[in-house]
């Protein structure tokens, strides 16, 4: 990846609607060169897709809470399974795999403070091989980024 590479990701991650001449523009192509690179990008899988990023309080979930997870057991089918069965569950926006006293951490969006009991009730707690859980309520958002730092 070259630096011209780095100018269309940059460009698109500041607006992925970014009509093609746009694009050209901002990274210094034409459009054919420019359509041909963004191809490319797209075939090998820097650029994975496109969407519309969305307002979560606008939309009737205001609440974000990160829970940590541990695991009865750490090996890989157990954690395959857990990492099945949380991939159904619509309100975990993110799911990592983590080093320390915790196995997983999640970060959950729900309406309040029933909804995310119901949700740990009724789905969390449900799911095979969990030994302990802990949440912590998220009270405002400091920084939220969703381009990646562009270097080189």
């Amino acid at each position: 990846m070259d630096r011209i590479d780095r100018k269309i990701i940059h460009a698109l991650q500041r607006d992925g609607r970014m009509k093609i001449a746009e694009l050209a523009e901002a990274a210094g192509l034409s459009p054919t060169p420019c359509a041909r690179r963004l191809e490319r990008l797209q075939a090998e899988g820097v650029i994975t897709g496109f969407g519309a990023r969305v307002d979560a309080e606008k939309l009737g979930l205001p609440v974000s809470v990160f829970v940590s997870v541990e695991l009865s057991r750490q090996d890989r089918a157990a954690i395959d399974a857990f990492e099945r069965a949380i991939g159904a569950c619509d309100e975990v926006m993110e799911c990592y795999l983590m080093t320390g006293s915790r196995d997983v951490l999640l970060r959950v969006v729900c309406a309040d403070l029933t909804a995310f009991d119901a949700f740990l009730e009724n789905r969390l707690m449900q799911i095979p091989g969990i030994r302990n859980l802990r949440s912590n309520f998220a009270l405002r958002t400091m920084v939220r980024r969703s381009a990646l730092p562009m270097r080189g």
